[in-house]
Order: C-alpha cells, then structure tokens, then sequence
C-alpha cells in the first residue's frame, strides 16, 4: 500500500514548531506536477537545497558544496526529510531552531525522469533526471554512496551528465547570487522586505529575593507586577513576542503585538510584563487565566529597553534606557505602559506599596548595565507571599459535581520535591473542570514528594509533576508551608524543575546543601559574576557536566580570590577539601600512593566554587580502568596572531583524517584560543598506544603542512602555526572537561558543538556563563548525539600508519 503523503510529512512536521516558523505547514496543498527547485539556505553552514516533487512532496537534498555543471564535480548530496509542495516558492528567514538561517530560491523549473518508474530508481539508489530550470539544465544523476559501516547514512552524490549543458570552466554560483524570484540577495532577505532585521533574544535579567529592598540613592523601585514576563522584539511590522524561556507567545496575545507593532521604531526589543489589570488598575495574575471574561484588561508594561533601531542599549545605565524608552511610549496605544520608578527611600517605598494591596517591588541599581540571568543588580521584595508551586497531586472530593477537593503542592529543593501543604480556595467551576483534565493524563500510584506527611495522603490521588500553580499566601511556617493559601491560576511560562525555594541574599548561601561562604565575592570582575552565581551554574548543569566527570580523576584551577588575583592547580585530595568532594588512590610514576579528587555528585560540583575553582580538569580514563583510555584529545593552540578561522579549518582536517581511519571526533570549543577534537573510544589500549596514535597524528600533520602545523610545544617554531598539542594523552595529563567555566576573560564556558555549528562560531570563547544557559534551553538537538554509543578503537593498522615516521 502506498505511503500517504501524511505519513510522508511526519518527520518534517515533527521538527518544526509551526508557530514559531515561517515555513508553510504542508497543511495546503497544490495540483501536483514535476516542479523542482533548489534553495540556498544560510543555516549553521551555507549549502543548497535540492528539492523534487515526487509522490506528492519534495523529495530533499543538502548539497553542502552546491550542484556544478562540471561533470567532473561529484557533490556530496545528503538526503533529509520529504517538505510539502508548498515549500517551492518559500524564500525567507527561519528563527532559532531547526534550520535556523535565511532561505533564498536560487533556482526553480520543471524535471522530468530518464528512467519508466523514478520512485524505483530512487529506491534503487540512481536516479537519471533531465532539469528544464531557470539555471540548472540538462542531464542530471543522483547515485547513492556505499558506506563503510553498511547503515544507511542517506548520503548521495550530485552530477551533472556530459551534455550540451554541461560547463568545466564556470561556477554556476558565483554566476548567480540573488533570488530567482524576488532578485533579493540573502542579506536582503535576511533584513526583510522593509529592511529591517530583528534582534536576537536575549536572555532576561532576574532578581535576587531579599526581605526588604536596597536603601540609598543609588537604587530606584518599580512596581513588582503580577504577570507574564514578555520580550517585545520588533523589525519593520513583524513583531514577536517571547517568554523569559524563550517560548514564541505572539498569537496568544495578538493585541499587544499589534500595540508593538504602532511603535515608531524600525527594530526594538523591549523588557517588560504582560498583565490583567482590575478595576482599580491593579495587576492580578488569576484574570490573565479568564480568557472568556469581557471585561478583562490586558497591559504590557514596559520597563527596560534592550535595542532601539540598531543601537544596543544594553551597556547604557538604566536611568539612561528608561529615559529612552519613556519616550518612545508617550504616543504608544493604550495597551502599552511605561513602567516609573521612584527613586531612593526603599523602606518607604515598599510600606506604600504594601498599604496599596501591591505585590511588591524591583529595585534596581540606576547606573548598572543590563545582565542577562539572575544577580544583585536587580532586588525583589515582596508585600504578600506569591509564588509559583508545583501540583504534586489532589485530594478527592465528596461533593457530587467536584472534581476535586484541594490541589497538593510542592516544590523543589535541590533536586526533592518537598510537601508545602494543600490548597482548596481560588477556584470555579469553569477552572476547577479545565484544571481536572489537565491533571488526569497524568495520575500515577506513587508519591512524587521526597517525604508523604501523614496530612497528605488521605485520600490524595498522586501526579507526574508537570503543572505549575500561581498560589497567593499570607505567610511561611519554619517547617515551609503556606498559610492562608489561595490558587490563582497555572502558570504556561515555567516548567516544574523551575520551581524552587526562593534564596535570599544572605552573609553565607546554601547551595545543594554546600554551605558557600563570601557567596558575593566577585571571582569574574569585569562581568561581576560572583562566586555564588559560579555554585549556581554548576548546580543548574550538573546534569551536562556530570557525565564527562563521574568516575575520573579531576584536577582544579583554583582561584580564592577570583581569577584576576593568583590561581593555581590542585590535583591532589587533602585536610582543605569539603567533605563532599570524593577521592581516588592513584600509584604515581615515582611509586607513591595519592589521594586524587574525584567529583560524582551535584553537590559535590557546588563544593569545588566553595574554594575558589573555576576550572574542571579530567583525565582520560576512568577509576575503574585507569590504564585504559576511552578517549583521545587533539588540542589545536594557534598563534596569538592567527584566527578563529584558521582553527576552524584544522579542526575539520583532522576530522576529515580521523574520519578516514575510520574514528568518529567530536568539536569542543575550550574557552580559550582553541578547540579540542575529541575521539571517544572503547577501553582496549593503554597509554602507550594512545599517546603513540595522537603524537603521531601531530607528527605527519606537520610534516604534510609545515607551514600550517607544529608538533612540538616550542614557542619560536610556533609562529604563525598551529601546535597539534597530543600531550594530554599520557596517563596523568588532563583536558578541560565540557562545560566547566575558564578564569580567562568573559567567563567562558567550554561547549561542545557539532560539525554544522563550527562555521558560524567566531570564537572558542563564544559561550559564557551569561549565555550558555539559553543555548541548553534552546537545544533540540544533542550537539555531541551518538558521543557515547560510539563503538570504535584505534586498529592495529591505523596505529601502524601514525606511528611510522
């Protein structure tokens, strides 16, 4: 039977969210034909979209180099999922995402097969085609490549047939650059029909909790508003409207987009929050639910302004930006409010607002710059307890009609899900119905509460902690549950791992259980980044981290004072190390026994910026097997007078030679000047080997390109070069592991990439520690997927073929 062209759709369909993309949806459908079309898509890397209409979709393939009219030419050709015939004529840009970048229509006309039945002849691996386009004609094959390992890797070859329309001597895309339909070259397409290009998203600043706000002049207060944090981002008359975690909310709120839109502004990005006013003009979170109530008053409340027609005004003082801002609100539509500050007399301040029935307020510095994640720049302080919790559960009800008696809440410290008592106020029938199905699908028989207090298992009937609630209260017990609870609404924009105990500014923190000492000693200067906020991020990516640490002796680059004063390198397990830091016993080259550190826990990561590291260091081998390597590490260490793109270029070379001795490697951007090309292995050699297979790499690299390669660490043969450092392959040597912070400037974070990305990276330090958390909510993809289901080892042969010299 035939495949529906729906099932034929699913994959394309499944990788796309609809709301967030311009691409058309397959959902409309024309008369089919044998159009074809090819796409120039300026994604991660530049290649071409070769598309044919074939059983009622587009039959797809990326040619990473182009097609050629060269006959000569075999351009590698991979196929990727069917797109709807309604992608011929897309020509525009794709956000964040799967298959971010501009797309133009290079070229468009009709194909027609060689052969009686294509669909065979695809299926076969040959297919012979004749092309009538604008600028591809002629005889065309598409022949299907064998492949080492037998899987179908989907991987074609492109060449144009020897005919009258074949060409040596010319580039058919150096020919023509611009669209075949609109005349547009890619940055035309990427500014938009009005020129306009929209600003990136930046991730947003945040609030430190404390019980009372900041005194002094030096700060100034807002309203603490009860909503929905939004990021207004405008380019020509396309507006988007995004959550603080990056969620596309334009089509939800369709009249504030429309607000933003009236804006007397090419390209701006606005920070503000989205509210239901009352009728005394007061913000109430549970009105925001009531999307039926007629009354209800949406309000985007402006309060920072991030871009104004290209100029970033991130790095200009916050009295300076709200000068700016408050400007360009003064004839914006009713919908759009300019959020006023007073300035000074905090304590004051906070007791109006309280007498008001206000939530609260944000004080800020009013001459810091704005910062993407959480800081002391920005202070909270709070009138009335609200907060978000998650609902871990329901009582049953004895009420004929009731779903449900009281919601059962939680949320989380570290990584348990603590009980904070029940809540049976707030709801009506509309809610408590909507509220009940949403629940249903996801009931389970267990608690999902680190600890079931007798209180709430009568009659509780336990969930999946998925859904988060707006809960309002009078206060905390010491024990943390709520009095006086009432449920305003569930909250869209958070995610359940989201919802932990609020901290508060203390003289010491307490972070995973690890008690920090001096948490705001400032460790990176010029970013500010205190030595709490480096226990946080290594707390919020334990999960990323852990994997390339459990199990391996790890060395540390300690720096107590922060990374401008001294630092150095501990390797060794003593009396000064916390408790939750394990240890290893390793025999050393000398014979004596050493304790090594070894970090397996998220308390155990928090630990190490208690004293001062900021870099993780990891051997090639794990504690079980110590002799016994499972990765090898080629670290690339230009020039200071050589560029990223040299690296870059490296990096793929020994790729491309590690590839054909059959080793599958993996990018790391090292934070520094480098990057690292990490072959994950099976533990059958030891050292010896391993350490011979990477100096000997180094070795006939050099030799090939003298003038591009050094295999030594001598700084004079260094000039103008690239050291091929395959020294951290001995036993004892260590690589920074992914993830982990560097005291370099910036404060930046050693990523792993994937060979698509590398092209569009300018830096080895492009990921820092104010933007690595929104690339991890960002990804869809593993960027090192299949790292560790790869089977490989160095064969005897290969390891013959580096060694000889």
């Amino acid at each position: 039977m035939a495949t529906s062209v729906k099932d034929l759709l699913q994959t394309y369909k499944e990788k796309r969210d609809f709301a967030n993309t311009p691409e058309p949806s397959g959902d409309k459908t024309h008369k089919p034909g044998c159009r074809y079309v090819v796409q120039k898509h300026d994604a991660s890397s530049l290649h071409y979209d070769f598309r044919l209409e074939l059983d009622g979709v587009l039959k797809s393939w990326a040619v990473t180099k182009g097609p050629s009219l060269n006959p000569a030419d075999k351009r590698l050709a991979v196929q990727t999922e069917d797109h709807p015939l309604g992608y011929e004529t897309f020509e525009g840009v794709i956000p964040d995402g799967y298959g971010a970048g501009t797309v133009m229509l290079w070229d468009q006309g009709t194909w027609e097969p060689q052969g009686d039945d294509p669909q065979a002849d695809l299926e076969n691996g040959q297919l012979k085609i004749v092309l009538h386009g604008d600028r591809l004609k002629g005889g065309w094959a598409l022949i299907l490549m064998k492949n080492r390992s037998g899987k179908d890797k989907k991987n074609w070859l492109l060449i144009k047939e020897r005919d009258d329309e074949a060409v040596e001597d010319e580039d058919v895309l150096e020919h023509y650059t611009d669209s075949v339909q609109t005349g547009r070259s890619l940055k035309e397409i990427a500014k938009g029909a009005d020129g306009a290009a929209r600003p990136d998203f930046v991730e947003p600043q945040l609030a430190t909790l404390e019980d009372a706000p900041p005194e002094g002049d030096e700060w100034l207060h807002e309203i603490k508003y009860d909503g929905y944090r939004l990021q207004a981002r405008k380019a020509g008359e396309t507006v988007q409207l995004t959550t603080r975690n990056g969620k596309n909310w334009t089509a939800k709120y369709p009249e504030i987009a429309e607000a933003v839109r009236q804006l007397k502004a090419e390209t701006l990005t606005i920070d503000g929050e989205l509210v239901a006013l009352d009728e005394e003009g007061r913000s109430r979170f549970e009105r925001l639910q009531d999307n039926d109530d007629p009354d209800r008053r949406l309000a985007y409340y402006a309060f920072d302004l991030l871009h104004l027609d290209g100029k970033d005004y991130r790095k200009t003082p916050l009295t300076d930006r709200k000068a700016v801002l408050e400007k360009l609100l003064r004839k914006a539509p009713d919908r759009l409010q300019y959020s006023d500050h007073i300035e000074g007399h905090g304590r004051d301040v906070i007791g109006r607002a309280c007498a008001m029935n206000l939530e609260g307020l944000i004080s800020k510095k009013r001459n810091a710059p704005y910062k993407s994640g959480r800081g002391r720049g920005w202070i909270k302080s709070k009138c009335l307890g609200r907060d978000e919790f998650v609902i871990a559960g329901y009582r049953k009800s004895d009420k004929k009609g009731r779903p449900f008696a009281s919601l059962l809440l939680g949320e989380y410290v570290e990584d348990e899900l603590r009980y904070r008592g029940r809540v049976g106020t707030g709801f009506d029938e509309a809610g408590m119905a909507d509220l009940a199905k949403k629940m249903s699908p996801l009931e389970r028989k267990t608690s999902p509460l680190a600890e079931t207090p007798k209180d709430a298992r009568a009659g509780a009937v336990w969930l999946t902690p998925r859904l988060v609630a707006q809960i309002g209260y009078t206060e905390r017990t010491k024990s943390g549950a709520l009095r006086h609870p009432s449920f305003l609404g569930l909250r869209e924009d958070k995610s359940a791992e989201e919802v932990t105990m609020p901290t508060r500014g203390d003289s010491d923190a307490t972070i995973c259980g690890v008690r920090i000492t001096h948490p705001d000693r400032v460790v990176f200067p010029r970013q500010n980044v205190t030595k709490r906020q480096v226990a946080e991020y290594l707390a919020e990516t334990a999960d990323h981290l852990l994997p390339f640490l459990k199990d391996r002796p790890v060395s540390l680059v300690r720096c107590p004072s922060g990374r401008d004063d001294q630092c150095f390198f501990q390797k060794h397990h003593g009396a000064s190390i916390p408790e939750e830091i394990g240890s290893v016993n390793i025999k050393e080259k000398d014979g004596e026994e050493k304790d090594y550190l070894v970090l397996n826990t998220r308390a155990a990561l928090v630990a190490t910026a208690q004293i001062g590291a900021l870099e993780l260091h990891g051997w090639g081998a794990r504690t079980d097997r110590l002799e016994r390597p499972d990765r090898l590490v080629i670290d690339l260490d230009p020039d200071e007078g050589l560029g990223f793109d040299a690296v870059r270029d490296a990096a793929r070379e020994i790729r491309d030679v590690l590839e054909s001795a059959g080793l599958t490697a993996f990018p790391l951007l090292t934070g520094g000047k480098g990057i690292h090309v990490v072959v994950p292995l099976e533990r059958r050699r030891g050292w010896t080997d391993i350490k011979a297979a990477a100096k000997g790499l180094a070795t006939q690299l050099e030799k090939a390109a003298p003038d591009r390669y050094v295999a030594t660490a001598s700084k004079s043969r260094r000039k103008g070069k690239i050291f091929i450092d395959w020294l951290r392959n001995e036993r004892g040597a260590t690589a920074i592991v992914p993830f982990s912070l560097r005291a370099h400037p910036g404060a930046p974070v050693a990523t792993p990439i994937s060979w698509d990305e590398l092209s569009r990276i300018e830096s080895a330090a492009h990921y820092t520690i104010e933007n690595i958390r929104t690339r991890l909510s960002r990804l869809k993809n593993d960027p090192w997927d299949g790292y560790n289901g790869v089977r490989q080892s160095i064969s005897q042969e290969v390891l013959d073929v580096l060694t000889d010299s």
